[in-house]
């Protein structure tokens, strides 16, 4: 925790003790006032990635959890409870990318973008624009397709704050209203939009590189047809979107049918 901690700033952030939840805590803080959210509408993510998890044999955190668990989880950083942070897990994964397609519905990357808008908290302009728009206009452009052609979501989500923020910045969701689209259930594994559908970092666990790019293998899995199963219902066309650091570096990837 002591290394991750070291992605602060040097000179003041680190010096000041903060750890990583706390950095996302300050961006969970700024955000719910921005746009007005109720801080206990994040547990509502949590339980929505436990829910997901419950039917992956590999996830770190199976059990169920309602949101009134959520509510009731120790404070870690405020507002951010511990059902908001995900678990430091052990795991691994490998994706292989390949000329020649591999079993079920072959998956290709139809297009690519990242963007690095700053390295520390404390130069970030807006909680509102971290770059991972940048990413996404880059990724979407180069596989010649909108948003709006998406049908699965693979959206990176260290914290509660974090995939909230991502949503709406990515354009699933306007400013505030990420949580409107998952009470309607569009976030499920049933739903127009399924999100995460292994559980995400939150609660399938997080490995470091590893834990981000299971959402990509997920995503990958899905789209072939090949999760057992936990298969969903067919999908085209998926967003993959990852970030390192404070919301620093953002990767963004579309895959798609062949």
């Amino acid at each position: 925790m002591q290394t991750l901690a070291q992605v602060g700033e040097p000179a003041i952030e680190v010096p000041n003790g903060a750890s990583v939840p706390a950095y996302y805590a300050l961006l969970a803080s700024r955000y719910l006032h921005e746009t007005g959210l109720d801080a206990d509408a994040l547990a509502e993510f949590a339980v929505l990635m436990r829910r997901h998890a419950g039917g992956h044999p590999d996830a770190h955190l199976r059990e169920p959890m309602t949101r009134e668990n959520a509510l009731a989880a120790k404070w870690i950083a405020a507002p951010l409870r511990l059902s908001d942070c995900c678990p430091i897990s052990d795991g691994a994964v490998a994706v292989v990318v390949s000329a020649e397609p591999g079993a079920g519905t072959p998956v290709r990357i139809a297009g690519a973008g990242q963007a690095h808008r700053h390295q520390h908290l404390s130069a970030m302009d807006s909680v509102m624009n971290s770059g991972a728009a940048d990413a996404a206009r880059r990724a979407f452009a180069e596989a010649a397709c909108t948003v709006g052609d998406i049908d699965l979501l693979a959206i990176y989500d260290s914290f509660t704050i974090t995939l909230v923020m991502l949503l709406e910045e990515l354009g699933i969701a306007p400013r505030g209203r990420a949580i409107d689209r998952l009470r309607v259930g569009d976030f499920g594994v049933d739903g127009a939009l399924p999100l995460n559908t292994h559980g995400g970092l939150l609660a399938f666990g997080h490995s470091g590189v590893a834990g981000g790019l299971m959402h990509l293998a997920e995503a990958s899995r899905q789209l072939a047809g090949r999760a057992g199963e936990r298969q969903i219902a067919p999908k085209t066309r998926a967003l993959f979107h990852a970030d390192g650091g404070v919301l620093s570096s953002h990767v963004s990837l579309i895959l798609e049918t062949a």
